[in-house]
């Protein structure tokens, strides 16, 4: 997979509708915990397998947790309020409530449902119910999907996942290309069309 050159101004993204230009970005997860747009989220949330669903996953059901019907939650959302009891999730398309939660090894989460569930599942929250963002921030999911043209014009491919580094974060396009989060080699966010313009000198 090849990298661009990192840079040191610090984006960030969250779920906003509007592009942004300039200036200082955040990226938030459906966490809603705010990173810098370098720094993208907690968790990269993104949308569900249908292309019209309002809903944001935050993790999907993992491997059994005791014998009270508990599951661990694998790519969990950051933000425990999400998987906190009588909070609602939707579960293969269903709405749920969750009955059990409690911290797990590694800082993980396991919950359980008021309906069964089968591992692998995507659970997610509908967009509506995630916090209104506040600036230039977007959330992970607003990102993936969108076009990424490059400082030419041409399109150099379509962010297919956001990574999170120890400097920054970064877009990893379904060309292979990797790309920093960052205000030198981002120029503009514009989810209404549905690009992501480049500053020249990241797609050589």
């Amino acid at each position: 997979m090849r990298s661009c050159s990192t840079s040191t101004s610090r984006l960030t993204t969250s779920g906003r509708s509007s592009g942004s230009r300039g200036g200082s970005r955040e990226l938030y997860g459906a966490s809603s915990a705010p990173v810098a747009l370098v720094r993208t989220s907690d968790t990269s949330s993104r949308l569900p397998t249908e292309p019209d669903s309002d809903a944001v996953v935050i993790g999907r059901v993992g491997r059994p947790h005791g014998l009270d019907g508990a599951f661990v939650v694998d790519g969990a959302s950051a933000d425990p309020a999400r998987f906190e009891v009588g909070a609602e999730l939707i579960a293969g398309g269903r709405l749920a409530v969750v009955t059990l939660s409690r911290r797990v090894g590694g800082g993980r989460r396991a919950i359980k449902l008021d309906l069964s569930v089968e591992r692998g599942m995507e659970l997610a929250v509908r967009r509506a119910d995630l916090p209104q963002l506040e600036g230039d921030a977007y959330y992970v999911s607003d990102l993936v999907g969108l076009k990424v043209v490059d400082a030419e014009g041409a399109i150099v491919g379509t962010v297919r996942d956001v990574y999170q580094g120890p400097a920054n974060d970064a877009l990893e396009l379904d060309s292979g290309l990797l790309l920093p989060l960052v205000e030198d080699c981002v120029r503009e966010i514009d989810l209404a069309s549905r690009r992501i313009f480049l500053n020249p000198g990241f797609t050589a």
